[in-house]
């Protein structure tokens, strides 16, 4: 396959994701809410999700001597990863965003609500592109999908964001039920929350494809980025919804997690 077709895969694949996020939406045409209980597990499923994926897929694979993997290299794309995250989210701390209002917004204001979407989504789409690094190249192992020689770390990485993303659609959706958006605006707005996923796999796929020294970087720097989310916004944004739950949602938190490595780490060994 030729270089338009390799990219047209990548973009495919964050698409996906990104689609998977809607899916979390689609509960509320049956029930009118969410408990927190199972709010909390939700976030706690996501996140042993994104954790398993980012050791267990990227660091593992940026250390692997396949690709040439280096130490040093995974260490200081973790550093670089958490820490763009870090700033990014100080560059918008403070900033509240009504998603009830986004069709009103002016210019100025979508772009800044298009700038807080990207910053917490954004390194997902990144670590797809960098999981498609050897798409084609016959270096590793891959599955023939219409053509294309697909890595197993790419599916992997696929399967694993899309399905974290579905709680992360669902935690969206709660507050928009709650300002009364209809059923299919929040399937549209939790899709949107994730559209810069596919367009952060093509950049990141087209860096480590035309620099492979910095493979080991990049796979460092996508995991210390999802990493420092699930630290930084998904736990603590589970204990707060759980605060008021026997035990302070910590029971409810752990089963989430544990559930989440349990489904990701036999598929990362496949």
């Amino acid at each position: 396959m030729g270089v338009l077709g390799n990219f047209s895969l990548v973009f495919v694949a964050g698409l996906i994701t990104a689609l998977a996020t809607g899916v979390g939406a689609l509960p509320f045409f049956l029930v009118s809410d969410v408990s927190d209980r199972w709010n909390v597990v939700l976030w706690g499923l996501a996140s042993g999700i994104m954790l398993s994926a980012s050791v267990f897929g990227l660091i593992f694979e940026g250390v692997s001597n396949v690709n040439g993997g280096s130490f040093t290299g995974v260490g200081i794309g973790l550093l670089v990863g958490a820490g763009l995250v870090v700033v990014s989210h100080r560059a918008i701390a403070g900033v509240e965003v009504n998603p009830k209002k986004y069709e009103e917004a002016d210019f100025k204001k979508l772009v800044l609500i298009l700038g807080i979407l990207t910053v917490h989504s954004f390194p997902e789409g990144v670590a797809i592109g960098v999981s498609f690094a050897d798409l084609n190249l016959g270096t590793i192992d891959g599955i023939a999908v219409l053509g294309f020689s697909i890595p197993l770390l790419a599916i992997f990485m696929t399967v694993a964001i899309s399905i974290h993303n579905v709680p992360e659609g669902v935690a969206i959706s709660i507050p928009l039920r709650s300002m009364g958006v209809s059923n299919w605006r929040m399937v549209w707005w939790s899709i949107f929350s994730s559209l810069p996923q596919p367009v952060g796999a093509v950049i990141a796929f087209y860096f480590v494809r035309t620099a492979r020294d910095f493979l080991p970087v990049g796979f460092g720097f996508a995991a210390g980025a999802m990493i420092y989310l699930v630290a930084a916004e998904f736990i603590p944004e589970a204990l707060e919804v759980g605060e008021e739950l026997p035990g302070g949602g910590y029971r409810e938190l752990l089963s989430g997690l544990s559930a989440g490595i349990l489904i990701m780490v036999p598929l990362a060994f496949i």
